[in-house]
């Protein structure tokens, strides 16, 4: 690492930085609408086309996190880090069966988030409180984490100070980009990380496009590439006494990459933060674009976890393997351009977290306040109390990562991923069928939270006695999986054994609000116009 700031690297990356923070105080007067509701606050007023859409989600699902931690997987471990890849080609053709179908019935109802229609079709605030409490719980993480992105980069940059600089000054420059970040999101809503996300994409773009071909060139090609790789992860891991990893998964691996990559594609789209995005588009056309086009970014994401092999032929040498790729970007770009490659990965942090604070809030406000604290509030209401948390729940995850260690917010976002998908019953089990009792829907949660809690506590690593990672044996099998999707397994099991009994014992259902038409609306069908559902809908637990 090089000793000292990058003063051209710094400047780049200030200039980029600035470029967007003016963008994300004017993007308060794009597409404005005059009155003040959390759909034009939160939702960008649902007016999003299909390019500003494609951005939009690109930006959110694609954060810097996922720029650093991809290919740092393939740094530490070799191809296991790929799972990504397949995971999110598998996605798209999962999410263009229902996402449509939960676009239309919002629009129809003006739902603002995935709890509002879980209390609507099932008529249970209890179980929409539930995907509400799990979907906070499993975002604040994810926040936390595109700030170990940006921290990446201003370690490498050498901004802040050593180690045994003052806390302030060293943390000052993080401060400040969450300082201006609060304030923009606060200002302009969704609208600012929609707009920025043009800006962070494109850089993206480049910067894979330059690396993927310039530094194979000065490494001497891919051949030598893989073939210094293999060298390094066949060496032994002193703190395991195996090899360090493989440029292909080994046999006993091969549960292990399939049951992650099958569990987090089901999971991606559970996130209040992709929802969200999701329900600004302004049709269901959109969303079926969406779908289609959306895998472009699959392919950046395959280039991009290239880096970690080229990291291991060039040298690079970290104690935290975050630190592999900003690195690796300072030792074999010229100063000016590591400054973009930089810029490209602080904007990718500041505009995940900006959707993720206000889907976060979305859900306090709607599911939390409204239902059970002050059932008649006014929309200005919702919207100010919502600006109010968003700016709550980027403190708390500042405050997580500057005073605790980075493997916590790693851990917490293992179980983020995991409690996520307990979650995938009620909502896409909901977009099809009514036949899914509510309280075996909210058992089937509980168990499926309480098992993939303990299984990953369970789970020890060479440097961990806990929460050691997301993979476990599999109960009955034998075979080493991911505990996300085994939990999910056992909750859906759970759902239908009681919704059988439930429905045997004639347990009262809750009142559903929708109509089978609702699912298949579109925004230009004659009577469909968002319509706010009423405070005692669904009132029942």
């Amino acid at each position: 690492m090089k000793d000292g700031v990058n003063g051209v690297a710094l400047a780049v990356f200030i200039f980029f930085f600035l470029a967007v923070t003016v963008m994300g105080f004017l993007a308060a007067r794009w597409r404005k609408a005059e009155n003040d509701s959390l759909d034009e606050w939160g939702l960008g007023g649902r007016s999003f086309g299909t390019w500003v859409t494609w951005f939009l989600l690109g930006g959110d699902l694609y954060t810097a996190y996922t720029f650093v931690a991809v290919p740092a997987a393939i740094y530490a471990a070799g191809a296991a880090g790929f799972f990504a890849v397949p995971y999110t080609i598998l996605v798209y053709p999962l999410i263009f069966t229902f996402l449509p179908r939960l676009w239309s019935v919002s629009h129809k109802h003006g739902y603002v988030t995935t709890s509002d229609f879980v209390r609507g079709r099932f008529g249970s605030k209890g179980l929409s409180l539930a995907v509400a409490v799990t979907g906070i719980l499993a975002t604040m993480p994810y926040i936390a984490l595109q700030l170990v992105g940006i921290q990446a980069v201003l370690d490498v940059m050498g901004v802040g100070g050593g180690e045994d600089t003052n806390w302030f000054v060293k943390d000052l420059p993080l401060l400040i980009a969450f300082g201006v970040l609060a304030a923009y999101t606060y200002s302009s809503g969704l609208r600012a990380p929609a707009l920025i996300a043009f800006v962070k994409d494109t850089l993206i773009y480049i910067v894979i496009a330059v690396a993927i071909i310039y530094i194979p060139i000065k490494l001497g090609g891919f051949d030598d590439i893989f073939a210094k790789a293999g060298e390094a992860f066949s060496q032994t891991n002193p703190a395991t006494g195996k090899p360090r990893g493989a440029l292909a998964p080994a046999e006993p691996g091969q549960w292990t990459y399939a049951t992650l990559a099958l569990g987090s594609a089901l999971a991606l789209f559970m996130y209040p933060h992709s929802i969200t995005a999701t329900l600004s588009s302004r049709s269901r056309e959109v969303i079926r674009r969406n779908t289609t086009i959306l895998p472009l970014y699959s392919l950046m994401l395959g280039l991009l976890a290239l880096l970690g092999f080229m990291a291991i032929a060039a040298g690079v040498k970290v104690t935290n393997g975050q630190l592999a790729i900003p690195q690796l970007f300072e030792d074999m770009f010229p100063s000016w351009f590591a400054g973009v490659a930089f810029a490209a990965i602080g904007i990718g942090a500041l505009v995940p977290a900006a959707i993720m604070s206000i889907a976060a809030a979305n859900l306090f406000t709607r599911n939390i306040y409204k239902d059970f604290i002050k059932p008649n509030a006014t929309p200005a209401q919702e919207t100010k109390v919502s600006k109010l948390v968003s700016l709550l729940v980027k403190v708390g995850a500042l405050v997580f990562v500057l005073t605790m260690d980075k493997t916590v917010a790693i851990n917490f976002q293992l179980l983020g991923g995991i409690w996520i998908l307990q979650t995938f019953p009620a909502l896409v089990g909901g977009l099809f069928t009514r036949w899914f009792h509510r309280w075996a829907l909210l058992a089937g949660w509980a168990v499926g939270m309480v098992y993939g809690t303990f299984a990953a506590y369970g789970v020890a690593s060479p440097t961990q006695k806990h929460f050691g990672g997301s993979s476990k044996e599999i109960p009955g099998i034998g075979e080493i999986g991911y505990i996300g999707l085994t939990a999910f397994v056992i909750n859906v099991v759970v759902t239908v054994v009681l919704t059988f009994v439930l429905r045997a014992a004639k347990a009262p259902d809750g009142i559903d609000e929708t109509k089978p038409e609702d699912y298949t609306a579109d925004a230009g069908d004659p009577g469909v116009a968002v319509e706010l559902p009423p405070a005692t809908a669904g009132a029942g637990h």
